[in-house]
């Protein structure tokens, strides 16, 4: 059983859940508003004001989950990605009034896994929240079978690259298999066109984007995306491209 606790880290009350997340807003107001839903929906939770309450707070309590806002008072939010990631693979879900693409990127490229722009509904937080953990729990039964993976219709067997939709065997060309088993890995995370660039082929990101887009769209047919109300791979424009989680 976890404790919700204050930005101190003292135990505040205690709830029936083991799914930590720390809040990272200096806005008393949204810190607030974000710290009340949770609340409602039984997730423990603890709340730091300043990047370097945050990174303590991080190592000390081992969250599930950072929902991170960039604008801080001591640090921008995207040196707390940083150093998160010199250590830690932990959930970080930015939650910034910085909309651009630019930012968004930044923040992805860095570390982040999704991104939330203010102001935002409880609704959709909460979504992104279940999006988090679904993840988590694909990642921890994965550990178990690391040589099968399983998202809906969609299956691969990493050992013989063999990938299935439904009953069907699809045939990739090996980019179009690196790309697939790529976002698998990071199944529900926004991964950047940058990020995928430097992964599957470690070259000039203007060069090469054009070389991803012929082959995603090339994966996104043979998957049959088209014609599925739910695609396996999404779109996210100007950004990059992720992995439904189902």
């Amino acid at each position: 059983m976890r404790m919700n606790t204050n930005a101190a880290g003292k135990p505040k009350n205690t709830v029936s859940q083991d799914f930590l997340i720390l809040i990272v807003e200096d806005d008393p107001s949204i810190r607030n508003l974000i710290t009340a839903t949770l609340k409602i929906h039984n997730y423990a939770w603890a709340k730091a004001a300043t990047a370097r309450e945050a990174i303590m707070l991080s190592i000390s309590l081992k969250p599930q989950l950072v929902l991170l806002d960039l604008g801080l008072p001591d640090m921008d939010g995207i040196e707390v990605i940083r150093n998160i990631r010199s250590w830690s693979n932990l959930p970080i879900i930015v939650i910034s009034a910085r909309g651009s693409d630019s930012d968004k990127i930044s923040a992805l490229d860095e570390g982040a896994d999704d991104y939330l722009t203010k102001p935002f509904s409880t609704d959709e937080l909460l979504a992104r929240i279940r999006v988090t953990q679904r993840r988590l729990s694909s990642m921890q039964d994965h550990r178990t079978d690391s040589n099968i993976f399983i998202n809906g219709e969609l299956t691969i067997i990493f050992d013989a690259a063999e990938v299935l939709a439904g009953s069907q065997k699809i045939h990739l060309t090996a980019t179009e298999y690196k790309l697939l088993k790529l976002l698998s890995l990071n199944v529900g995370k926004v991964l950047t066109y940058a990020m995928i660039i430097k992964e599957i082929w470690g070259g000039n990101v203007e060069m090469d984007i054009v070389s991803l887009r012929v082959h995603m769209a090339s994966l996104r047919k043979k998957l049959g995306d088209s014609s599925r109300q739910e695609p396996f791979i999404r779109t996210h424009v100007g950004i990059g491209y992720s992995m439904t989680r189902f």
